[in-house]
């Protein structure tokens, strides 16, 4: 090839980069280590024969999923991208159980307002009201909110429909 340069694989496996090169389009010679790095994981021979097996318009998404995988491979060479993928189901499963503990709250919350209007309209005390029938109300809805809505300790807050097992643990 006159003008053009080889392309990445071509470059890096030493060889005469042909007009209908698989890897051409694919791995440009301004990017070598794309290419390194799949070859190093994958070997040229077996990128080559993944990409011919697809169509044309599907291989440049091949290619992308390669040098990801390839890249997760070398972080971690036990797990690749599951290991990334476990850590990124788990951190959504902590925020879930963080959502509902604070749906839980609210709640609670909730209940406790609704809870003091009551005993206000029970006593005829207007909202505004003096500490004495404040703290007598807080006293009050603080004995009739039942022990399970305590959400002070850690302990079985969620029912067993938010305790989904996962299949990356």
């Amino acid at each position: 090839m006159g003008g053009t340069p080889p392309c990445a694989s071509c470059k890096l496996l030493r060889r005469r980069c042909a007009k209908d090169c698989i890897f051409a389009p694919f791995f440009p010679s301004d990017e070598p280590h794309k290419f390194a790095i799949v070859h190093k994981v994958f070997g040229a021979s077996n990128v080559s024969k993944m990409l011919q097996d697809l169509p044309f318009q599907q291989r440049a998404d091949a290619v992308s999923s390669l040098v990801y995988e390839a890249n997760a491979r070398i972080r971690d060479p036990v797990y690749g991208c599951v290991g990334a993928i476990s850590q990124l189901q788990n951190q959504v499963k902590q925020l879930q159980m963080q959502l509902a503990m604070a749906h839980a709250e609210i709640v609670c919350f909730q209940m406790q307002n609704d809870s003091s209007c009551l005993v206000n309209q029970q006593l005829g005390v207007d909202e505004v009201g003096d500490n004495k029938s404040f703290l007598l109300n807080n006293n009050m809805i603080m004995t009739s909110i039942p022990q399970s809505m305590n959400f002070s300790s850690s302990s079985s807050v969620f029912p067993e429909s938010l305790k989904r097992e996962s299949l990356w643990i």
